[in-house]
């Protein structure tokens, strides 16, 4: 002691440790210290469980709240932002850290909705202070130590985490826990050994295995593990001697992951390693020196898993973020964000050809699509979003030759799918435990399970699938010989009562047409026919439109009386509606949950109805456009038009061939029978028309009703209706709209052509032009796309056109072409009319390109050019309508709000154009179209979709 020192000075420098001591044993005794009493706090042992706990979730290196970071020693005295060191040595009262803790205002740590400290940690810390705030001997992380009780092993076989199979396909590398066991792989599933012994074992790792895979030359193993909450680390190891060859990420590394890894994949050349885990982080290293190259922090959920492209230049990434992410190797740019799923994507991987993309998660769907981007950002299509399980998928691998892809839920249902269809091809029995590990090798799979089971699985083709039970075997309908000149005349007759059943429908000899009346409140009429299977007819009913109250309803019965299946629908995909409800006839703005997955021509079921997806939204604030697109909407497989609400629920279905048995994927299975309420086209107002392909040679029940139980009882005639039952006879009508155009010299005007089709044709249409004036041109070929109803044509003026005479407009033919049944059909549409040449435009318009080239899934662009002649306003081009005449399929992309337009002072403008999925290969014109100066249009350019 100094002897200058007074008895003063000497009491206050004991004051404080005294003052610490005292309060730190009173509060510790009343907590149940049972430690050395004269022990101070420790950082190593006592602060450092403190901070990690209850501070290092906000305040660590990688997320500084306020600036500040608990992780380290040297970090904490730092301080944050504003308040710089939190620790007064020797006076806790002062110290930021303490006043934050024990304030009761808004500055209150922790956070009043995350864990509190208990008053013995809090003297503890406080004891730590006045007592120096001492440092650790050596400042590392506090998030790279842990602290764990002790617990027994299990004494049984450990669950499979990962599992691997050399590329020879000799050895079965099977993780299990903290080791790595390696089998004979040609021993698993056989007869001998279901799971035969290990014959060498690697371990006790540092952590659990997520995940394991072979070097290229099968000498070395790849390893993905690490301690949940602590950290991350990846090693590649001899597979003969176990021993650690490179270790990437461990908890000393400056580019170390901060919590476990979920896999670690080297580049197919071998040169690179890429690691992901539930740090959200994705990690690129050098595999020769195990040097760190970048870290991509992007994703906002943990990442489970790597996939290399087959050609090493991007990777995938599967995210509980529920997006897939794919990267460019060489400077891990973004290429593009696969947002369609709809719960975390545990595992992705890219088909052998590198041509698509492969994901599956908790949505219980195997998401693919159509890699067409692999060099810059771009948009790569989905193909498919198949519903395939009714639990979580947790696993999926692809057959080394890229034809099968085997999925395992945590229902423990295993299932197998073609690719790139991901058709199901077989449903395996299901598993003693949920499937971990699914691994591909030359003769099928290896899968490992939770209960620590390893075994193999073939791959299975089922062909000849079970049958749907109660499903009536359709066959193909008979095309018709050339039919007769004229049609033969249904025969008369009326309708008698009893015939409310079957036993006493009355008789009829087809083809027929039978007057009746719905005499009474209930009543059916019932009309007993004899037919052979394959046969056509079509049931139509006259009530409605003739002044009867009758609303009708129609269907078919077998011989006996019971409803005939005309189709199994198998839901796909569950939705709602989510914007306002729709009424029984409007086509537009369908705003539905999921839609992001859905394609055109994508059946949609609601209600008992069938629609089918014709255009894509065109932005946030629209919906589908149903079919025909316009008018009133169109119903499939004879269901008719109903209301419907918002919130309904709404699934994507796909008919179901005859006898295949619906996937068990969790989503209901529609049948529907023979019978309509409405008009499938909405042509007939409230009276039926349907379709019947009898499946057998028989007898059979037509059978009518008011559809809501009406009848007469009074007025007599007042529910009266005549049925006409006979075979279609299927046809069409064209409509010339734009006749009698005004052509400005150097421009185009429209013609449109719209076809009625008429009981069952869907066939394309065909139209032509001839005997145009000298110096007019229809540009053709001129189609109507199989199942669409119109065309939009050019008709334009040469610079130097003269005026046409009467004459020369009596000389010009228009005729529509198609072939109905094998027969060539003919139908004369007369002349355009008065075709008029129109003074000079005031602004007129060009596609720079003379020909465009498209594949299904890409977006290519151009651009549209404008001669201005006295016209200084927007030159708008439409929205959803923009791409005149495109394919179906085919649209402009990216037109905003306001659509495609030139604005003021500008005379050109960049546009867009995307080829959906199901875009069929051909050529076709198209061009666009201004509302300037009363629909001047550019002259078409050819668009050529190719494969």
């Amino acid at each position: 002691m100094n002897a200058g020192r007074s008895a003063a000075s000497v009491l206050a420098a004991w004051r404080a440790p005294l003052a610490w001591l005292l309060t730190w044993l009173v509060t510790s005794l009343a907590a149940g210290w049972s430690g050395p009493l004269s022990a101070a706090p420790s950082y190593e042992r006592d602060i450092t469980p403190i901070l990690r706990t209850y501070c290092s979730g906000c305040h660590n290196d990688a997320d500084r709240e306020g600036g500040l970071s608990v992780e380290t020693f040297a970090s904490l005295r730092k301080g944050g932002d504003e308040s710089g060191d939190p620790i007064a040595v020797g006076d806790a009262g002062k110290s930021v850290l303490i006043r934050r803790i024990r304030s009761t205002d808004g500055d209150h740590m922790p956070p009043a909705d995350e864990p509190q400290l208990p008053a013995a940690e809090l003297a503890t810390l406080e004891a730590w202070i006045a007592a120096g705030a001492a440092g650790p001997a050596r400042d590392t992380s506090l998030l790279a130590s842990l602290t764990v009780p002790t617990l027994t092993p299990h004494a049984g076989r450990k669950p499979v985490t990962a599992a691997a199979v050399s590329p020879d396909g000799r050895r079965l590398a099977v993780a299990r826990g903290r080791s790595i066991e390696l089998h004979d792989a040609a021993a698993v599933g056989t007869a001998a050994a279901a799971e035969p012994p290990a014959v060498a074992t690697i371990g006790p790792l540092g952590g659990n295995v997520a995940a394991i895979h072979w070097t290229a030359d099968g000498s070395r193993l790849v390893v993905a593990t690490g301690i949940a909450g602590l950290m991350g680390a990846a090693e590649i190891r001899d597979a003969r001697t176990g021993a650690v060859l490179r270790s990437f990420g461990g908890a000393d590394s400056s580019g170390r992951h901060r919590d476990m890894l979920f896999d670690a994949e080297l580049s197919p050349d071998g040169s690179m390693l890429a690691t992901v885990g539930y740090d959200r982080s994705i990690k690129l290293w050098n595999a020769a020196d195990g040097s760190f190259i970048r870290s991509i922090d992007v994703h906002n959920g943990a990442v489970f898993d790597v996939a290399w492209h087959p050609s090493g230049r991007l990777f995938a990434t599967a995210s509980g973020d529920e997006t897939v992410k794919l990267w460019r190797t060489a400077d891990g740019a973004r290429l593009d964000t696969l947002s369609q799923p709809q719960g975390d994507v545990c595992a992705v991987a890219f088909t052998p050809d590198g041509q698509h993309v492969v994901a599956a998660g908790r949505d219980k769907r195997i998401h693919l699509w159509k890699l067409v981007s692999a060099e810059k950002p771009g948009i790569n299509p989905p193909v498919h979003a198949r519903f395939a399980h009714e639990a979580p998928i947790v696993a999926f691998a692809i057959s080394p030759d890229g034809r099968h892809l085997l999925t395992a839920a945590e229902d423990r249902s295993l299932k197998g799918w073609s690719l790139p269809d991901l058709a199901l091809e077989h449903v395996y029995p299901a598993q003693p435990d949920v499937v971990a590990a699914v691994v591909p090798r030359a003769a099928g799979f290896i899968v490992g399970r939770m209960d620590g089971g390893i075994d193999s699985v073939a791959v299975v083709v089922d062909a000849a699938p079970a049958r749907v039970a109660g499903a009536t075997p359709l066959p193909p309908a008979r095309a018709p010989a050339s039919p007769p000149a004229s049609p033969p005349k249904p025969v008369a007759a009326v309708e008698h009562e009893p015939n409310d059943d079957t036993a006493t429908a009355n008789a009829i000899v087809l083809p027929a047409a039978i007057r009746g009346e719905i005499e009474r409140p209930g009543d059916a009429d019932g009309f007993r026919f004899t037919a052979k299977a394959g046969e056509r007819f079509l049931l139509e009913v006259n009530a409605a439109r003739s002044g009867s109250k009758l609303d009708s309803r129609i269907e078919v019965l077998d011989g006996a009386g019971r409803p005939i299946e005309q189709a199994v629908l198998q839901a796909t995909r569950d939705s709602w509606f989510t914007f306002r409800g729709k009424n029984s006839s409007q086509v537009d703005d369908f705003r539905v949950h999921n839609w992001m997955e859905m394609e055109l021509d994508e059946y949609l079921y609601a209600g008992g109805e069938v629609v089918k997806l014709w255009m894509y939204p065109d932005g946030p604030d629209a919906g589908f456009i149903v079919y025909p697109g316009e008018g009133n909407r169109h119903t499939f497989f004879e269901t008719s038009a109903v209301t419907h609400a918002l919130g309904e629920p709404a699934w994507i279905v796909s008919p179901l061939p005859t006898g295949v048995a619906p996937a068990a994927n969790g989503l209901p299975v529609f049948t529907l029978y023979y019978e309509n309420d409405d008009d499938s086209q909405r042509r007939l107002g409230a009276d039926s028309r349907l379709m019947f392909t009898p499946p057998e040679d028989g007898e059979y029940v037509a059978r009518i009703v008011d559809v809501r139980g009406f009848g007469g009882g009074g007025k007599p005639g007042e529910y009266r209706y005549e049925l006409t039952v006979r075979e279609p006879r299927p046809g069409f009508s064209v409509n010339v709209g734009g006749k009698d155009p005004k052509v400005s010299p150097g421009s185009g005007r429209e013609l449109v052509f719209t076809v009625e089709r008429s009981e069952g044709f869907e066939g394309p249409v065909r139209i032509e032009v001839a005997g145009m004036p000298p110096g007019f041109t229809v540009h053709g070929p001129i189609e109507i796309e199989a199942g669409q109803r119109k065309a939009i044509a050019v008709i334009s003026a040469a610079a130097d056109a003269a005026a046409p005479d009467e004459a020369a407009d009596k000389r010009v033919k228009v005729v529509a072409k198609a072939m109905v049944e094998g027969r060539g059909v003919v139908q004369d549409l007369g002349t355009l009319g008065d075709i008029q040449l129109a003074a000079l435009p005031k602004v007129a318009i060009s596609i720079e390109s003379g020909s465009l080239t498209i594949r299904p899934g890409q977006t290519i662009s151009t651009k549209v050019k404008a001669v201005r002649n006295g016209f200084d306003g927007r030159i708008e081009m439409g929205r959803r309508d923009a791409g005149r005449n495109l394919p179906h399929g085919v649209f402009v992309d990216n037109v905003g709000l306001n659509g495609l337009l030139i604005v003021e002072g500008q005379d050109e403008r960049e546009f867009f154009i995307t080829a959906s999925p199901i875009a069929k290969p051909g050529t076709r014109l198209f061009h666009l179209r201004t509302t300037a100066d009363g629909g001047q249009a550019s002259l078409p350019i050819v668009l050529t979709i190719v494969r």
